[in-house]
């Protein structure tokens, strides 16, 4: 007689990633494949993916690998390829502020890995960490799944989405670590001037916390945008700012970031070291696309020429203004900077108005993919964001899209708001 085998049961998960949320590659995403199977044609601006949209990496990052495949077999440094380091100290120091040697700077499997690491490498459970609302969501998920606690400053249409320092210092408690600025902003575009970085500084001198700058969009600038290296403002207060190759170089799958540490070496020895043990820990970065750095930061500037009037990037962020400038929905601060528009839905017009139910309508009805703005840790669902790497007329066309979708809407919300 054999014993019945026990029953299955599922594999338990960390309970931690019940508040983890990614939407951009989420359960739309997972829709819009369905509907892709099906034979649905289908326009997706839910990720800023310019391979997506036919933008190449310059050939002459492209020629430095090639040039160096003969030379990427072993793995390299655990902080990355010597070369790559000098190249990033350089631009580092160039900018101004607190000067580093490329001992201080660390290569990753793209920005992303880096973030994770450099929080893995901060804090402890219950640790506080100051992030823009709305905020890039892999910084909510990285503070979440090390333990950390995600503590939201509001960064508001009404104040062009611009952070209030008044506000981040009454956020601040025993338990704040680090202060986290996106500049130029994902999803809103915000960039922000000298004197409110300055005014931040102070804010982190006064409660001795980490600066994180993610400045991956630091070159993608539109006409009143500029952009400012929050370690150039710091000085020697520690702060580790991250930039890569993905987005103004266009290459994502590269997978190459960067994190250059700065400030005082005493303050940020113990915290240079953390940094290294994790990097070992995870071998090396990418060693091939780490070839193709030295060549991007100086190399020939390929992005303002996309980015200035008549260029490819510009012209398609004029469209999505003027589309909503025309719509009887929509408003929108115009972006200043990196790759997407975050439009909001006039309540007033269309009540009781949903973001991820209208992203999900307009998959459906007109094939669009859209990431829904409540995504973006805000407390309100009337905002969608969409990037600005179609073409302009493809931009229009989506736009005209949005607004039939709003109008069909429309009256049904008023309706529902009635009853």
């Amino acid at each position: 007689m054999h014993d019945s085998p026990a029953p299955r049961s599922r594999i338990p998960t960390s309970h931690r990633l019940q508040d983890v949320r990614y939407e951009i590659r989420g359960e739309l995403a997972r829709r819009a494949r369905e509907l892709e199977s099906q034979g649905r044609k289908l326009i997706k601006l839910n990720i800023g993916n310019p391979g997506a949209f036919g933008f190449r990496a310059p050939a002459h990052l492209q020629e430095a690998i090639s040039a160096h495949l003969e030379a990427s077999d072993p793995y390299c440094h655990q902080q990355g390829l010597e070369e790559s380091r000098l190249a990033v100290s350089a631009q580092h120091n160039r900018r101004g502020g607190c000067e580093v040697s490329p001992q201080r700077v660390f290569m990753g499997n793209g920005v992303s890995e880096l973030i994770d690491l450099a929080l893995r490498a901060l804090l402890n459970p219950g640790d506080e960490v100051l992030l823009p609302s709305p905020d890039y969501p892999l910084w909510s998920a990285a503070t979440i799944l090390n333990g950390g606690t995600p503590v939201y400053y509001d960064c508001t249409a009404e104040n062009a989405f611009q952070p209030d320092p008044d506000q981040i210092e009454a956020s601040i408690t025993p338990h704040t670590r680090a202060l986290v600025l996106i500049n130029p902003n994902n999803p809103s575009g915000a960039s922000y001037d000298r004197p409110l970085l300055e005014a931040l500084v102070r804010i982190a001198e006064r409660h001795r916390l980490l600066l994180l700058a993610d400045e991956i969009y630091d070159g993608i600038l539109y006409d009143e945008g500029s952009f400012h290296p929050l370690a150039s403002v710091a000085g020697d207060l520690p702060c580790l700012s991250f930039g890569g190759l993905s987005k103004v170089h266009r290459a994502c799958g590269y997978r190459v970031g960067w994190g250059v540490l700065s400030g005082d070496a005493a303050r940020v020895q113990d915290y240079h070291h953390a940094l290294d043990l994790l990097g070992a820990l995870r071998l090396c970065a990418n060693v091939p696309g780490q070839w193709a750095v030295p060549a991007a930061i100086h190399g020939i500037d390929t992005i303002s020429a996309l980015t200035a009037p008549g260029g490819r990037l510009y012209e398609s962020r004029r469209a999505v203004i003027e589309a909503c400038q025309r719509s009887r929905f929509l408003s929108l601060v115009a972006p200043q900077g990196a790759l997407y528009a975050f439009p909001g839905v006039d309540l007033d017009l269309v009540p009781g108005f949903d973001d991820h139910r209208f992203a999900l309508e307009l998959l459906e009805s007109e094939g669009v993919l859209i990431v829904p703005g409540s995504s973006f840790n805000v407390p309100y669902r009337n905002h969608f964001r969409v990037t600005l790497l179609p073409e302009a007329e493809q931009m229009r066309e989506v736009f005209q899209r949005i607004e039939r979708a709003l109008v069909r809407l429309a009256p049904a919300m008023q309706d529902r708001h009635v009853a």
